[in-house]
């Protein structure tokens, strides 16, 4: 099954991915946000095209995208469905670089997501998918092909972890995860390709200790639910994008739906909470 807008909304997230090559390895002029983090050119290329793009193609449908988040928790308190956006995540990434930057879209309905697009502009590879959808990949000009979650560790248990943020926490459940399944591979990828490297099965556990933004998580979200994955707070309650006045995440784990493991993960994120 198909959702109706996703194919759209795949094309639109590619072609706003090619807004923002140019501005790539380009000297890209760095502007400070009131919250002290980059964007840039490219990041407002690609967060117009998107915005009327979802526009046009559901006009009903309000967009909260990273670079127009202005919006008062009133008027979003109202909202039943909604485009969650993060025009380029990774912009340090972006800046420094590397191709590790995506683009993010994801639908909203009261408070899950019911399908998410990553978009990797500098290959044109992209991942979409849903948790009653399934989950794929395709890459530029190609045929897509479903992924999934793997359920046990291939050789040694990879953990993948970020490139810029860590806590003092992680580095305690990293010991944790250590002690119980030997020695760790870490996979260190930015923005969300950190959720796709789980959905098509090249990683474990994703634990992430550190502070995030909903428009940084639910896109790649949907593609891991899609692959029979799930994102998990330190509860053990599903990771949800109700409208709260505050746009941060709690620390969250990702792992396989039906990991053998699933219960000592929870049992030691709980220690550290």
């Amino acid at each position: 099954m198909i959702h109706p807008y996703l194919n759209a909304v795949v094309a639109l997230v590619q072609t706003a991915g090619e807004a923002t090559l140019p501005h790539w390895r380009n000297d890209v002029a760095v502007t400070a946000k009131a919250d002290s983090s980059p964007v840039t050119a490219a990041d407002l290329a690609a967060h117009h095209i998107l915005v009327a793009g979802l526009s046009a193609l559901a006009p009903d449908i309000p967009v909260l995208s990273e670079e127009d988040s202005e919006i008062a928790f009133a008027e979003r308190a109202n909202w039943q469905r909604w485009w969650l956006v993060d025009p380029l995540d990774g912009t340090k990434e972006f800046i420094a670089g590397s191709e590790e930057f995506t683009v993010n879209v994801a639908l909203i309905e009261r408070g899950q997501v019911v399908f998410g697009v990553v978009g990797i502009p500098a290959s044109g590879r992209c991942y979409y998918g849903g948790s009653s959808l399934g989950a794929w990949r395709v890459e530029r000009d190609g045929e897509p092909q479903a992924i999934a979650v793997r359920i046990a560790p291939v050789d040694a248990f990879t953990v993948v972890a970020s490139k810029r943020h860590s806590s003092p926490a992680q580095e305690a459940l990293l010991a944790g995860l250590s002690a119980r399944f030997g020695d760790l591979q870490l996979a260190s990828v930015g923005s969300s390709l950190k959720f796709c490297q789980l959905a098509e099965g090249n990683a474990d556990c994703y634990p992430r200790l550190a502070p995030t933004s909903q428009w940084d998580t639910a896109a790649a979200q949907g593609v891991l639910e899609g692959a029979g994955g799930e994102v998990l707070d330190l509860s053990g309650e599903a990771l949800t994008y109700e409208a709260r006045e505050s746009y941060l995440n709690p620390s969250f784990l990702c792992l396989p739906r039906i990991a053998a493991w699933r219960t000592e993960l929870l049992q030691l994120a709980r220690t550290l909470d």
